[in-house]
């Protein structure tokens, strides 16, 4: 178990085990490579962000991840495997996050991307994300930076 602050200050536990905050939690955040390139989304008011966002009625959190790639980028996701969660104690409520690593082998143009801009893709995160203003708030706390080292180490393409 993993915990630090993030970006407004809120606790936040992160852990690579399975499902240890909540079975069915009602957030999920993609961390998503399309042909070598890691593949993000311009939410229109954040910024730079990996997809993600809330799980539907009815829906598992597995399939709320590939919704929401899909939705954000226009990508069809060929693998998708759940790599961690996470939990925020926010002022206002608690967040419970599902963290999922996928392939994504094509990417389609659509007509909205919802909230989004559309896909963005980059050859490599920055480790400066903290600092530049581009990225949304997402990004700028140990949750990328944690899971981009369990990835590492569990040697994902």
């Amino acid at each position: 178990m993993i915990t630090f602050r993030d970006y407004y200050n809120n606790e936040v536990k992160l852990s690579f085990d399975d499902h240890p905050f909540s079975q069915e939690p009602k957030h999920v955040w993609v961390i998503c490579k399309y042909k070598g390139n890691w593949l993000l989304t311009k939410h229109r008011e954040r910024g730079l962000e990996f997809p993600g966002g809330k799980v539907e009625e009815g829906e598992t959190a597995c399939d709320a991840a590939i919704r929401e790639v899909r939705e954000e980028t226009g990508g069809k996701v060929q693998e998708i495997s759940y790599i961690g969660q996470y939990k925020v104690n926010g002022r206002k409520d608690i967040v419970v996050k599902n963290v999922y690593y996928a392939i994504v082998d094509e990417l389609k143009k659509q007509e909205t991307y919802y909230e989004t801009e559309g896909p963005v893709l980059l050859k490599f995160i920055p480790n400066r994300v903290k600092q530049m203003k581009k990225y949304s708030f997402i990004m700028k706390d140990g949750v990328l930076e944690n899971c981009m080292d369990y990835l590492k180490h569990h040697k994902v393409k």
